[in-house]
């Protein structure tokens, strides 16, 4: 097997558990995994919002909020770890076509 079709199964398979992201946090009651804070997530944190980011905070929001559709917040397991993977499977494509973008601007053609 190439190298290439191997490093799609392990993304595959990555793909596949990513909903275990559901079920760990809550298994051991652990919070918000680390650097996914939002505003009020650092406030509870660290007691206050600094300045800077309080100010950029309005102008990025994510695509799939949460890893979950508008309105599936408060769905069951299974359509909250459809989501998981749609979001995962989102996230590779965008990743996959910005290298192929930037590598095909970077090589040059003779």
């Amino acid at each position: 097997m190439k190298l290439i079709n191997k490093l799609w199964v392990g993304m595959g398979i990555l793909v596949l558990i990513s909903p275990l992201g559901l079920l760990l946090p809550e298994r051991f009651k652990a919070g918000d995994a680390w650097g996914e804070w939002g505003t009020d997530g650092i406030k509870e944190l660290v007691g206050y919002i600094p300045q800077g980011l309080e100010k950029l905070s309005s102008l990025w929001s994510a695509p799939i909020p949460d890893y979950a559709f508008k309105g599936w917040e408060e769905k069951g397991l299974g359509s909250l770890s459809f989501a998981y993977i749609v979001s995962a499977i989102v996230g590779i494509l965008v990743t996959v076509c910005i290298v192929a973008l930037v590598g095909r601007l970077l090589i040059k053609k003779e």
